[in-house]
């Protein structure tokens, strides 16, 4: 049996963000905790957020989401919203601040200390209720899509990279306005660029029966092939901009028929200590590899990727369409490996281990084993 739902208000344009105050009147927050990072604070987006709120609102301001957000952040978040007492979130940001605002709106309502009780993997997803705090979120970013997601990735006390994930997540509204993604610098552009790609493509290849989500995610793959280069080469360019916030967000509305093998190994990859690294790069990065890795499951999907991407008859197959993507993050600057990006061959085992518990090899069109999933990585080694 399948179950197929969509999803959430989404307000979507230049100029999307006079809405807030309005849209915020309507789900009955006046007390918001605003939840971003300080790259958001330094680049003068969340000023340009805060003019459209009252001045006598009172606001509570948590800043300090890492970059692969934690328990131990959503803790601190957490606090302060019970502090104050907020009752709502405005998530500013990338994926990060989202991801967060999700865990700091469950745990504000829900019993227990434990977010990785809540996580898939635990069999969590049954116990959120709709009880979550109402959150907005204004992702300033095109990638992640986590604006209209249902899920968030953290890094758990336990170390483990785990997701959380239910309909009652999903934002009470996503506030997407393309004009807050101008000043991404090109490499930021590339990596989350290529995270709303791998998003379409991995849903539209998941092993999950979903035609609308694999209309949706055939539209968002045609637009961020057409538009993340032209995005990355100039920041400016507010159809390409437009055109990227609608991949993202397709992308992510679609996570709800599943992801893959990219995703199964860029999470234990993403989790691990003493490494930093951009999650959708590492989607870039293991992407080729993957997709050929997928060939003998996937029927004739290949010759409709291929397409959409506008490729030669010739190359409508699992080779033509992973070089397609390998010649593209050549063209985006992306790494051209995990080496590049300073892993050690010692991580290899840790991270196919992770790979096999991840929720994502679940939905993977053709699951690997361990030793399949050291294989890709070290495909993707570079």
């Amino acid at each position: 049996m399948a179950l197929i739902t969509y999803l959430t208000r989404i307000q979507i344009d230049f100029g999307a963000l006079k809405l807030l105050d309005a849209e915020l009147q309507l789900l009955g927050i006046r007390r918001p905790l605003i939840v971003t990072d300080k790259g958001v604070i330094g680049a003068g987006l969340w000023a340009k957020v805060k003019e459209q709120l009252p001045g006598n609102m009172p606001i509570t301001l948590y800043d300090g989401t890492p970059e692969n957000p934690t328990e131990a952040a959503m803790r601190d978040a957490l606090k302060i919203y019970k502090d104050e007492g907020c009752d709502g979130i405005v998530a500013i940001g990338g994926g990060s601040p989202m991801d967060l605002a999700k865990a700091v709106g469950l745990m504000a309502t829900h019993p227990g200390n434990s977010l990785q009780a809540y996580s898939f993997v635990e069999g969590g997803a049954p116990r959120i209720t709709a009880r979550v705090a109402p959150i907005v979120a204004i992702p300033t970013t095109s990638g992640t899509g986590s604006e209209v997601s249902r899920g968030g990735v953290i890094i758990m006390d336990s170390g483990r990279k785990l997701a959380i994930g239910s309909p009652y997540l999903i934002p009470k509204l996503a506030l997407i306005d393309p004009e807050l993604t101008l000043s991404m610098p090109p490499h930021l552009t590339a990596g989350t660029g290529m995270d709303a790609f791998t998003h379409n493509i991995e849903c539209y290849l998941a092993n999950v029966f979903n035609p609308p989500a694999d209309a949706i995610a055939l539209d968002g793959l045609e637009k961020a092939w057409k538009y993340v280069e032209r995005a990355t080469r100039d920041g400016q360019d507010r159809e390409a901009r437009f055109n990227m916030a609608v991949a993202a967000m397709e992308g992510a509305m679609v996570f709800q028929k599943g992801l893959g093998a990219v995703h199964a190994l860029s999470h234990p990859t993403g989790g691990l200590k003493g490494y930093r690294t951009h999650h959708g790069t590492l989607n870039a990065v293991y992407l080729p590899a993957v997709l050929r890795f997928n060939a003998p499951a996937v029927g004739d999907k290949y010759r409709r990727v291929a397409q959409v991407m506008g490729l030669p008859e010739r190359e409508s197959n699992a080779e033509g369409v992973a070089n397609a993507v390998g010649a593209l993050n050549v063209r985006l600057g992306i790494p051209k490996g995990l080496g590049a990006m300073g892993l050690k061959p010692e991580v290899v085992e840790a991270i196919a281990d992770g790979a096999l518990g991840d929720h994502c090899h679940q939905t993977t069109p053709r699951q690997p084993t361990k030793a399949e999933y050291v294989q890709l990585i070290e495909q993707s080694w570079g």
